[in-house]
């Protein structure tokens, strides 16, 4: 089938929107109309050729929601109609990990899906003779997708699809770095380092779990405001004093989970020497620049602080996403004030301009 999608020809340049190929799905593969799509900082890092494991051309979009059209053999986790999120990381529900709490990360197609392929090694996407690789498994900025019918979360119709697309990535991954990384404690103290999607996912997240003091930083006031309104009991302007500050603030131990959701190891490093003393736990939600370090001074693991990193917010995305949805549907979660702005696929780029002044909290692109 002929589709729209917008095209990563060349890093560093804009992407084109175009006419492609769309092959229909095979065995155990689903096709999607997509309905939205949110334009998130991962397809802007890997554009810009700052991803080390980029490549192009392909078609990039991965925070994605819509409507399954077409199943290919032997698929029964979803039937067309379904409302489904994409997911870029996938749920086999099979492998080690999947069987294991402790982590989110399955094993099943990933060697595939970061070569840009599907999991029998091809493409779906193709221009002519040339095949164009998938992005993230998703490839969702286009009109419609074919992915692995693992790795699409079936969620309640109710739920707008406009809506339901931050939860494929950012959205989900501040969220569940509180709720299934970390696993705050109700009555803690959290500090969560940006506000931008995933930062005020993270603030969600730990009002969800009842932490009792929740402390966003961020440069900007507009964010903080919209911190505040998401479960924030304490905004605090970003600066070099604000390790300093925040151990004032908890009596000198420092907080009990600290989330760093700005990609600078910089901040990376006041998020672990903000960590409590004795038992904080720092985890890190932002990718850092390629080849860039996070320098930690061993004092502060030794007395008891520690560090760890998330992926997706260690959400397990066909089980746990939909329950996620069913909280905002349930009025725990304002999904609409992430809404900053609705965009087409033609303009594309300028989600990606708006991405890079911060204007907004997540722009979403939709399809008719």
């Amino acid at each position: 089938m002929r589709i729209r999608a917008a095209v990563l020809e060349e890093f560093g340049k804009p992407l084109v929107v175009q006419d492609i190929e769309l092959a229909e799905p095979r065995a155990g593969e689903v096709l999607v109309r997509l309905v939205a799509c949110g334009v998130c900082h991962t397809d802007l890092y890997t554009a810009s050729g700052a991803d080390p494991t980029g490549y192009a051309p392909c078609v990039l979009g991965h925070e994605g929601a819509g409507i399954v059209e077409a199943v290919g053999e032997g698929v029964t986790l979803v039937r067309p109609g379904d409302h489904v999120i994409t997911l870029f990381a996938p749920e086999c529900g099979e492998c080690v990990h999947c069987r294991s709490d402790r982590t989110n990360r399955c094993l099943a197609i990933r060697d595939q899906q970061g070569l840009g392929y599907l999991p029998d090694g091809t493409t779906r996407l193709s221009r002519g003779e040339e095949d164009l690789r998938h992005f993230m498994g998703t490839s969702t900025f286009a009109e419609c997708t074919v992915m692995p019918e693992i790795a699409l979360a079936k969620v309640s119709p109710d739920a707008s699809l406009e809506g339901c697309a931050p939860f494929a990535c950012g959205l989900s991954t501040g969220i569940g770095a509180a709720l299934y990384t970390a696993r705050v404690e109700p009555g803690s103290t959290c500090a969560v380092f940006g506000c931008g999607l995933v930062g005020l996912g993270a603030v969600i997240g730990a009002r969800l779990a009842g932490a009792k003091r929740i402390v966003a930083i961020d440069l900007s006031e507009e964010r903080l405001r919209h911190a505040a309104h998401h479960g924030a009991t304490d905004i605090r302007v970003a600066g070099d004093d604000t390790v300093d500050w925040l151990r004032a603030e908890t009596g000198g131990f420092g907080a009990d989970y600290t989330f760093e959701a700005t990609g600078s190891v910089a901040v990376m490093r006041q998020a672990v020497e903000a960590a409590r003393e004795a038992w904080g736990l720092a985890t890190m939600c932002g990718v850092a620049g390629k080849g860039e370090t996070l320098d930690v001074v061993p004092r502060f693991l030794v007395t008891g602080r520690r560090v760890t990193g998330t992926s997706f917010g260690g959400v397990k995305g066909r089980t746990q996403v939909p329950g996620l949805v069913d909280r905002w549907l349930a009025g725990e979660i304002d999904v609409e004030s992430l809404l900053s702005h609705r965009l087409r696929l033609d303009d594309v780029n300028h989600g990606f301009e708006l991405l890079e002044a911060q204007d907004g909290i997540r722009s979403v692109i939709t399809f008719d």
